[in-house]
């Protein structure tokens, strides 16, 4: 996920996220926060596997017989 997105994710949640900490309720903000974090580090997870599969099939070409 690039940078820019996950700012821009972050600017327009910060309003909402700000009013359930004012009214007591920070738990629920942060829990939200933690969930976002979550899927951005499991998608940057995905390609670090998917680039290490691939740089492991380069650097091991399968012989044909």
């Amino acid at each position: 996920m690039k940078l820019t997105h996950i700012l821009l994710v972050l600017i327009v949640c910060a309003w909402p996220l700000n009013y359930l900490y004012q009214r007591q309720l920070g738990a629920i903000s942060f829990l939200l926060l933690a969930i976002f974090f979550l899927m951005i580090s499991m998608k940057e997870m995905k390609k670090l596997k998917h680039a290490e599969k691939n740089d492991s099939e380069k650097a091991h070409p399968q012989k044909f017989k």
